[in-house]
Parts: C-alpha cells; sequence; structure tokens
C-alpha cells in the first residue's frame, strides 16, 4: 500500500457507530471470505457469440454511455474522422448532469485545465442559457477550470447538437447486456432495445459506462469500493425546487445564521447578479455555522439524523427563481451502489428524504415559503462503483505528489472528495500545484481494441474520488475520442497507441513535463 493511502479516518456519529457495529458483527459472524472482493470481473452469463442476433449497426467506433464522458468521446471521435456511434440507455445525453440533476459542474482548482472540448460546450451554454455560464463569484469563491454552471434542459439540446454536426449516430433507448469478445478484442456488444436484442460491430469500443459494464462484461479486471471498509461512496437522490426567492435565501444565510464563507465584495456581487437575473450563484450547506439551524429540525420531528448528514443547495443559472438541491444523500451504511436491490432500497429511502428536506425548506426557511418540488432526479446519484485496472493504476499519491506523465491527457487538483471517509491530511493541493491522468489509465492489458473514459478509469478509491468530476470525466472523453481516431487511422490497437507521439496540434492535452 502506498503511503499515503493508509491514512484514511472515519468521522462518524455515535447512531451510525451502533450500525457499523452491527455490520461488522455479521461480518464477522459470516466469516472473512464474505468480505466484498476486489479484481473481479463481472462474467457474461449468456454466450452470445453463436447467437441469432441481428446487426444493428456496424461503425468505427460505439461509444457505451451517453454522460459527461461518453458525449465528449463520441463528438471527439467523429470530428477526427471516425463513423461514431453513441449508445444511451435514456432519452437524453448527459447523465447526471441532466438526468441526475447535478449541478454546478465542480471546478478542478488549476488553471489550464479546460480542453478544446470545454471550451467549446462553455460558449454554447452561454449562448443558450441567455446568461453566463460562469462568473465572477464562481471564479473567484472556486478557481481554475470545469466551473461550468449548466441549466439541464439547454445541455441536453447543446450536446445534440454537438453530436449532430461532427456526425455522431445516437440511438437512445440502449441498454448494454453483453459483449462478445474474440482473442482478446471486443467484436460486438449485445443490446437491448425496443425491438429485442440486437448487437452492434465496432473495431474501436469505449466504455463511458461510469460503472465499468462493458468492461467487466469483455473481462477486464476491476474493483469496487474502498479497499479498507469495501464500500462505495454514498448515493443521492437530488431534485430542484421553483418558487424560490433567491435573494431572500441569501440573507438568511449570510445575515441571520452568519454563513461568513463568502467575502463581503463576493457576496454584493452575488446580490446584483441575484437582483439582475444574471447567473445567480448562491450557495448554502449545512456547515458548522448553520448545524444548530438544522439540528432544530431534527428535535421538532421535521427532519431526521440522516437527512442532515449532508445537505447542499445551489442557484441555477438561467432559472433565477430556483435552486438544485445537492442533497438528500442516502447513508452508505445502509446501501450499496454496486448491489442491483440495495440501489432500489435506496430510491425509496430518498424519495422521502427528498419530500421532508422540501417540507422543512418551506416551514422553516425565508425565501421558501412558496417553493415546491418542480423536478426530481432521473437517475441516481453515484459517485463510485466498479473502477478497472488498467495498464496505470492511479492512487492518492499521484495527486499529493502532483505527478505529471508524457502520455497525460489532463490536469486537476480537485481534492479527494470522500463523503463517507476522510484523509487525515487536512489539507489540499496547494494552489498552481496538479497532478496529470496517464493515457494508459484508460486501457488495459485484457482487451486491445477498448478505452475507458469517466469515473471508472483504473485508479484506488481515493484517487477516484478525485478525477470523478465532470469537467475532468470531460477531458478524459475527449482524449479518448482522438486515440481511438487516431488508432484506426494509423493501424494501432487502442490499448497500444501511444498518446504522447500523437501530433501536439491534434491532442487535446499536452502536458508540460
Amino acid at each position: 500500500m502506498k503511503k499515503n493511502e493508509a491514512t484514511f479516518s472515519i468521522p462518524i456519529t455515535r447512531r451510525d457507530f451502533m450500525k457499523l457495529a452491527a455490520v461488522s458483527a455479521a461480518t464477522l459472524a459470516m466469516g472473512e471470505n464474505n468480505l466484498p472482493k476486489a479484481n473481479a470481473a463481472l462474467p457474461s452469463a449468456v454466450d452470445f457469440s453463436a447467437a441469432k442476433i441481428p446487426l444493428l449497426f456496424e461503425t468505427d467506433v460505439c461509444v457505451v454511455g451517453g454522460g459527461a464522458a461518453g458525449t465528449a468521446a463520441a463528438v471527439s471521435a467523429a470530428k477526427n474522422g471516425a463513423k461514431t456511434l453513441l449508445i444511451e440507455r435514456s432519452i437524453v445525453l448527459g447523465g447526471l448532469a441532466t438526468l441526475g440533476c447535478v449541478y454546478p459542474c465542480m471546478p478542478t482548482f488549476i488553471d489550464g485545465s479546460d480542453t478544446p472540448y470545454i471550451t467549446e460546450l462553455n460558449q454554447r451554454m452561454e449562448q443558450r442559457q441567455g446568461a453566463r455560464a460562469r462568473n465572477d463569484v464562481v471564479t473567484d469563491f472556486f478557481y481554475g477550470g470545469g466551473q461550468g454552471l449548466y441549466a439541464s434542459e439547454f445541455l441536453t439540446l447543446v450536446y445534440e447538437e454537438l453530436c449532430s454536426e461532427a456526425g455522431v449516430d445516437i440511438l437512445y433507448e440502449t441498454t448494454l447486456v453483453g459483449a462478445v469478445v474474440e482473442q482478446g478484442k471486443i467484436k460486438e456488444c449485445i443490446v437491448q432495445t425496443v425491438e429485442g436484442l440486437g448487437k452492434i460491430r465496432a473495431k474501436t469500443f469505449i466504455d463511458a459506462t461510469g460503472d465499468a459494464l462493458l468492461s467487466r462484461l469483455a473481462g477486464v479486471r476491476t474493483e469496487k469500493g474502498s479497499e479498507q471498509t469495501g464500500r462505495n461512496q454514498p448515493m443521492s437522490l437530488r431534485f430542484e425546487m421553483a418558487g424560490v426567492d433567491v435573494n431572500k435565501v441569501c440573507d438568511f444565510f449570510t445575515d441571520t445564521l452568519k454563513d461568513q464563507r463568502m467575502e463581503p465584495p463576493l457576496l454584493k456581487r452575488l446580490k446584483e447578479d441575484v437582483a439582475a437575473s444574471r447567473a445567480p450563484f448562491m450557495e448554502f450547506a449545512k456547515i458548522k455555522e448553520n448545524e444548530a439551524f438544522f439540528k432544530q429540525g431534527v428535535k421538532e420531528g421535521k427532519l431526521t439524523e440522516d437527512d442532515i448528514l449532508y445537505i447542499q443547495g445551489f442557484s441555477v443559472t438561467g432559472k433565477p427563481d430556483t435552486m438544485a438541491m445537492n442533497c438528500p444523500e442516502m447513508p452508505p451504511l445502509l446501501f450499496s451502489a454496486t448491489d442491483a436491490a440495495s440501489r432500489s432500497k435506496a430510491i425509496l429511502f430518498g424519495r422521502r428524504m427528498m419530500h421532508r428536506i422540501a417540507g422543512f425548506l418551506v416551514s422553516d426557511v425565508p425565501g421558501f415559503e412558496k417553493a415546491y418540488i418542480s423536478r426530481e432526479s432521473g437517475m441516481l446519484g453515484t459517485r463510485e462503483t466498479w473502477r478497472i485496472r488498467g495498464k496505470y493504476y492511479l492512487t492518492a499519491e499521484d495527486y499529493w505528489e502532483g505527478h505529471h506523465f508524457p502520455d497525460a491527457v489532463c490536469r486537476t487538483a480537485y481534492p479527494i472528495d470522500i463523503h463517507d471517509v476522510k484523509l487525515n491530511f487536512g489539507k489540499k493541493l496547494q494552489k498552481g500545484e496538479y497532478y496529470e491522468i496517464p493515457y494508459r489509465a484508460l486501457v488495459s492489458e485484457e482487451i486491445s481494441n477498448l478505452i475507458v473514459a469517466g469515473r471508472c478509469i483504473s485508479g484506488s478509491f481515493a484517487a477516484q474520488a478525485s478525477f470523478r468530476i465532470q469537467p475532468t470525466c470531460m477531458s478524459m472523453g475527449e482524449a479518448a475520442g482522438i486515440a481511438a481516431a487516431w488508432g484506426l487511422l494509423h493501424g494501432k490497437a487502442a490499448n497500444d497507441v501511444h498518446w504522447e507521439e500523437i501530433p501536439q496540434d491534434k491532442r487535446s492535452y499536452v502536458s508540460k513535463g
């Protein structure tokens, strides 16, 4: 184990400690062999190689998953000359940013991280939303690249425009169910559509499922959860509330509860933006200054202890009377992101939490008096599930040492943000410091024509807690698309492409070493 990965502690309440004690006792009773296993690929339950399944598409590049990473990968591959198909199980692109109500994109905390795809996306979003996708408040409160503020309805449309202009074929309502592998290559992936089973044949595949599903079906080694506890990061079930007086909410948290995270000049600009209905950015959360207020809600029976473990809300660009709730967050001791039955129970549990939180805001927070739930997330907010074991394995040490790589596809300084456990270091990288993600972390030894992009690339639980954010996933997807097209053009297997050998003007990111 590398030096910085052995220093995790678990901040936990007495109530949660009792839950954990019960889980631990049950685990010990069952025996050590029942602990979660790492490096376990999911074998195909059905051998599809000889099945008579109709061929739906034959293409150069097939991207599985139309989220932040997958959309970027598809657009990038098509722009670089590859015939590209993007398959998505829902009816919108964007994944968590659209279906999951994840707002805003978190910042990378390092300048120069925006790759060309992100720059173009931000420009288009500014035009579509009728407001700035970024503003001075966000730039000063955070810093670095990637801090786009995206209203999901506009983002979905912009994603489809990017795909259309690049020539990407999109196949909606299409769920991956299997893979046909021959001699270390994926020949076809098997999908379920409204027509029934079908197969898609491609020369190169990009796994942007977020759960490494295509990789697991193809036999790539994977890990899941924390190496220390076996648990995944907690899931959330986000929602939006409309009819909110954002200025009044801002006054309550900053003036009444004395939440002073924003300095007066930033606060002044924020209120000016809100008043002018231009890119308002206001955040509230359960932090030290506000904790007694939310605990009072528990005492009065309006909230539960689980409800207030994590509470956060953001105003929404282009929606001046709306706030997006970055909660509720379901307790990781109760639910697993890699267990189908547990995920379903988490949804039921989370929806009840959602309505309690909304009711409390309406009754107790000035500015929410006339508010109502205007939108529920269409998918679970999943931070982490499976991760591949690739040619390079990112660790916390890569973050803390600020490692750079000749084959780097992007940079980030986003902290190791673990909602279940926390590092003892108590600090982030210093401003100006960053680490890079090498192309080798996107490919495996087992499958030559597979590239992985997004939160499920090769890395430890701690490393994944840093590289999982949307802008970093976008940049990884962009690089995956470029590499896929480049490999096909030059007769190189995807896992044998050397990113640093691609001409600089063809790369989306060039390491400074």
